[in-house]
């Protein structure tokens, strides 16, 4: 190409646009840099270059203003006529912000045989799309244009083009690459014009408006064989599959599903044969027609009858809990005299699940029970983990109209089991909470009730489903957050705490042979001496359930099978055997334990009893007088239960205050103070440890150390009865502590407690805190001017 003299020229960026030699445009001026660029041309030649993806093109045009209009004051516009190509050369620095650089205008070279033969074609090509798309007249301007170089910029004018393929025709410097790539592009929409003619034709005969729909179905088959792709019978295979589903009710009346249900589905066939697959609603229905598919109607599992068998299977997986097994051979009972005596498939009659709410402390097994009664019932078992879910939609699933809709988690969950009867753990329902996208609680009511389950309504299926042969197992770290009729429709079954022989039975049955496996050693190769396994159990742990065992007895193995690995190939086969002694140097130091005499060592403290989501533990009340005078300061971070049971306490010892022979000094405060303030405490249960410890204070005798007590006082000094007591007495137990105070009425739920626990401690039954007081305090200090004592008669 030949060129000119190099010109320095203002540059003007065209942002959205490509403007070609010969064009004459109208540009609006849309900012300062713009006007600025503007006024900078005095002689009114600029160089305008397109942006494209943050960059400047290599090539732009210069252009001479024609016209200015400032008329419009907030959007000014210039014409200008774009008269040749020029190269972007380097930037010149002037004295204004406008960027200035060396222009090189190009010259087009004189047309030679090439040249003329690609213009020809060209203009061939060109004129055959004008006439196609109703152009003619164009095609008669297109002939009247001389110049190889002009004729190739008319490519630019198809509105179809993209602004890249524009930038692309400017940057084309060469007259002959230029006429090639508009030759291409214009073929290319030919082609595209031309199979859309084809296909119009093949599916056009006698239009009418009444045959729309079925017109687009034809023409959607006429590109699919244009692609060459196949056109697969999906009308035809949803329909062999509601057919498949309409015979379950033929082989097995059990499993056959209901009309509605059948009807549904073949409606969603029918919508989606009229809709076509080209439309995003026929993509929603193929979505839910397939969702429903994969559920496993009539699929169902052969359930173990063998009672033997099942329960040794649940005895071989877990230590105790003999409750949730006693539950489960019950149930597998009535199974086996319904199934004998002909009474499973009676009219009316429905099958009633097992609907089970494990509640306990962490780590005693819940979860993992889970597993083990599908096992022992030979059931699928899925598991649910409800921990955190504030949508609704996460149970009863999402409206259709909604995008991105899917059925619930009970939908998923069958699909996954693979059978209508499975078992579903619905792990941590505690920690359901709600939000403004609904309660999922209030959705489970109706999945967990027996007489309502059978006819559950997923929001995305909007068909029934029967639930009431799976076996619900539900689990749960505490009561108090799961709501009241959502309880009344679960069995609920308390697993408290292990004692320390019964966590040593677990770790030898259970915990040592999985964990001696998963660190890739045998059990010849580590032992543990039972003295070994109670000490990790009595020194190391202080949770109710065995997962910090689990976590000390995997440390142990693991630096046990370091020493394996790292010993010479002739000593490799030495076993290892731990003991006592051996703990110190595999764990570390055990847990730090403060005996309770320690903390009872002046008058104002007592010992209570507690329920916590980690299990029972020991609760510690201190009191004392500050100077000032109002009502009683307490600190612990209380709920509003134990603050009442604060006052409650305050104004019985107030009211019988001449009886017990106490008094608070009227220039003094009475501060109450839980320790461990950074746990939330609540609860009606510290009531009588509150008023033992404040008698204690005002009659300076100090609280016995060996004594721990729980209950709720009211304000005649009747002690009721608390829950938890299992859990309690063991918390008891594992400090240290020999004498327990409880309810009177709660002296029935010391069956619960294990025996070996009872033999240790001994536990008083008190119906007046008269009684609590002469067992927990100390005797009054005896002098030759007081008598032995107050009289504390009711």
């Amino acid at each position: 190409m030949a060129s000119t003299a190099v010109e320095t020229l203002p540059v003007l960026p065209l942002p959205d646009g490509v403007v070609l030699p010969e064009m004459v445009v109208t540009v609006a001026i849309q900012s300062k840099e713009a006007a600025e660029v503007v006024s900078a041309a005095a002689d009114g030649r600029l160089l305008l270059v397109p942006r494209i993806d943050g960059r400047f093109a290599s090539t732009g045009v210069i252009a001479s203003i024609v016209d200015r209009d400032t008329r419009n004051r907030q959007l000014p516009t210039v014409t200008v006529r774009a008269e040749g190509r020029a190269r972007v050369g380097t930037g010149v620095v002037g004295s204004t912000p406008v960027l200035w650089v060396q222009a090189e205008p190009v010259v087009d070279p004189e047309p030679d045989a090439e040249i003329d033969t690609l213009a020809a074609n060209y203009r061939a090509a060109a004129s055959t799309l004008l006439d196609k798309v109703g152009g003619r007249q164009f095609a008669g301007a297109l002939r009247e244009i001389d110049t190889a170089s002009a004729l190739a910029d008319t490519v630019g004018y198809w509105p179809d083009l993209s602004l890249e393929r524009r930038v692309e025709l400017l940057e084309t410097i060469d007259v002959g690459d230029r006429l090639r790539v508009a030759t291409s592009w214009v073929k290319e929409a030919l082609a595209g014009i031309e199979v859309q003619e084809r296909i119009q034709q093949e599916v056009t005969d006698d239009l009418e408006k009444g045959q729309r729909e079925a017109i687009l179905r034809r023409q959607l088959a006429a590109i699919r064989s244009e692609l060459g792709e196949g056109d697969a019978d999906v009308i035809g295979d949803y329909r062999t599959k509601l057919d498949a589903l309409t015979e379950l009710g033929t082989e097995n009346p059990d499993a056959a599903l209901p009309e509605a249900t059948l009807e549904a589905i073949e409606r969603e066939i029918d919508r989606l044969e009229r809709t076509g697959n080209e439309s995003m609603e026929a993509n929603w229905i193929r979505t839910w027609l397939d969702t429903v598919f994969e559920l496993p109607f009539g699929d169902r599992a052969t359930e173990r009858l063998d009672l033997t068998e099942a329960r040794e299977i649940l005895d071989a997986d877990h230590t105790g809990l003999d409750d949730v097994k006693d539950r489960l051979v019950e149930h597998l009972a009535v199974r086996k005299l319904r199934a004998d005596r002909g009474v499973e498939n009676e009219p009316g009659d429905r099958r009633r699940g097992v609907i089970l709410a494990l509640v306990g402390p962490p780590g005693v097994g819940k979860t993992s029970l889970g597993e083990s009664v599908a096992r022992s019932l030979n059931r699928s078992f899925v598991r649910l983990a409800l921990g955190g879910i504030r949508d609704e939609a996460e149970i009863r699933g999402h409206r259709r109209t909604y995008v991105g809709a899917r059925p619930g988690r009970l939908v998923r969950a069958l699909t996954e089991a693979g059978s209508m009867n499975p078992v579903i753990l619905l792990d941590e329902v505690d920690k359901v909470s709600g939000g403004w996208q609904g309660d999922p609680s209030a959705a489970l009511l109706e999945v967990l009730d027996p007489a309502q389950n059978h006819s559950f309504r997923d929001h995305y299926l909007e068909f029934e489903l029967d639930l009431s042969d799976i076996v619900f197992i539900a689990t749960a770290n505490v009561l108090d957050t799961i709501p009241g009729p959502l309880l009344d429709r679960m069995e609920l079954i308390t697993i408290d705490g292990y004692t320390e022989s019964e966590k040593a039975a677990i770790a030898t049955d259970h915990l040592l042979p999985r964990l001696i496996r998963r660190n890739g050693l045998t059990e010849d190769e580590v032992t543990f001496t039972p003295e070994a396994i109670t000490s990790i159990a009595a020194t190391y742990t202080r949770e109710a359930g065995v997962r910090r065992l689990e976590r000390l007895l995997d440390k142990a193995i693991r630096k046990s099978a370091t020493t394996i690995a790292s010993r010479p190939a002739d000593q490799a086969d030495e076993p290892i055997t731990i003991g006592p002694d051996d703990l110190r140097d595999l764990l570390g130091r055990p847990i730090p334990s403060e005996e309770v005499e320690n903390r009872i060592d002046r008058p104002g403290i007592a010992t209570g009893l507690a329920v916590t989501g980690a299990g029972g533990d020991v609760l510690f009340v201190e009191t004392a007088l500050v100077d000032g005078e109002g009502d009683p300061i307490l600190t612990g971070q209380l709920g509003d239960v134990m603050k009442e049971s604060a006052s409650i306490v305050r104004s019985i010892v107030a009211s019988q205050a001449e009886r017990l022979d106490v008094s608070v000094p009227a220039s003094k405060r009475l501060h109450v103070h839980f320790p461990a303030g950074a746990v939330p405490k609540d609860g009606p249960s510290a009531g009588v440890t509150m008023t033992t410890a404040l008698v204690s204070l005002l009659s300076d005798r100090p609280v016995r150390a060996d004594v721990a007590m729980t209950g709720e006082v009211t304000l005649q000094g009747r002690v009721l009865p608390i829950g938890g007591v299992k859990q309690k007495v063991l918390a008891a137990h594992r400090a240290g502590i020999t004498t327990v105070i409880l309810p009177e009425a709660n002296g029935a739920d010391l069956e619960d407690v294990p025996a070996e626990v009872r033999e240790t401690v001994t536990v008083h039954l008190a119906s007046h805190i008269d009684q609590v007081l002469d067992w927990a305090l100390e005797p009054a200090p005896q002098s030759p001017t007081t008598t032995e004592g107050a009289s504390l008669a009711a």
